[in-house]
């Protein structure tokens, strides 16, 4: 039998919490330890419709990438979405296990699995821990053929869930590339990394007008901006599979959400 406690367990060996950044909120949110978890779903965001998609599955255990809970909180009531989302989880005895930049820092972790999409090969860390230089945030790796920036855009755009968004290129599209950085969520704080490695591009999302212009005026990698949620997807696809494999021969059913949480809905380009 499979309980709350031994999944928490697994992922706190898999996502080590000392690998978070000080800011973050990670671990077990809700939930009873000793709690059986015999079906677990994964998913990016705790938002109204995961949570229906949970459990309506039965779900005893959301592990979700994204923390509900980030900052202090004094009051949950269920006059607030996060309040609501609380008291549903608990009223159906399911639990929330968050694992967020630990997950990002962790090998494999969430870099890997964006890596993996792209077909990337002798991945190394973008942004290496002093103290551990094997992890860390991001990941660089070479392509299997140099391709130019445009078609590893389209590559990309196959390769990653879909959102209305798409991916965005900033620089030459007739670029040859060869080696790629790519960092799971927001990454424009790893710009220089990028370019100090000398990679020939980088993929990541939410990247800003100021930084990634001064950064193309530079003539740094070539800037694919993909989707937030798109690029840390294929990490719960890795992470379903790890607990299975460390649980055994113990059983759990998981199940991986593809429901697009982005918040975009739209993109609206002119006819």
């Amino acid at each position: 039998m499979v309980t709350i406690e031994d999944v928490a367990t697994v992922f706190d060996r898999l996502y080590p919490p000392r690998l978070a950044e000080s800011w973050d909120a990670v671990g077990l949110v809700c939930g009873d330890p000793s709690a059986d978890a015999h079906k677990v779903y994964f998913c990016v965001d705790v938002v109204a419709a995961t949570v229906d998609e949970a459990l309506g599955w039965g779900a005893d255990l959301l592990v979700a990438h994204h923390p509900l809970l980030l900052r202090g909180v004094t009051a949950i009531p269920t006059t607030t979405p996060k309040g609501r989302t609380l008291h549903r989880l608990i009223r159906a005895g399911a639990g929330l296990f968050v694992a967020h930049t630990n997950a990002d820092s962790a090998d494999p972790g969430v870099s890997d699995a964006l890596a993996d999409r792209l077909g990337l090969r002798d991945l190394r860390p973008l942004h290496p821990r002093p103290e551990a230089p094997s992890v860390g945030v991001g990941r660089i790796g070479t392509l299997p053929e140099a391709l130019t920036a445009a078609r590893l855009a389209e590559a990309a755009a196959r390769a990653l869930p879909a959102t209305p968004g798409g991916i965005r290129l900033a620089g030459d599209p007739d670029r040859i590339v060869r080696t790629v950085a790519v960092s799971g969520g927001a990454g424009d704080s790893y710009l220089a990394d990028a370019t100090r490695a000398g990679v020939d591009a980088f993929l990541t999302a939410d990247l800003r007008h100021h930084p990634a212009s001064e950064h193309t005026e530079c003539g740094g990698p070539v800037l694919l901006d993909a989707a937030h949620w798109a690029t840390e997807q294929p990490w719960l696809a890795q992470a379903a599979a790890a607990l299975t494999a460390a649980l055994a021969p113990a059983t759990v059913e998981t199940f991986v959400s593809e429901l697009v949480t982005d918040p975009w809905t739209r993109a609206v380009v002119p006819g």
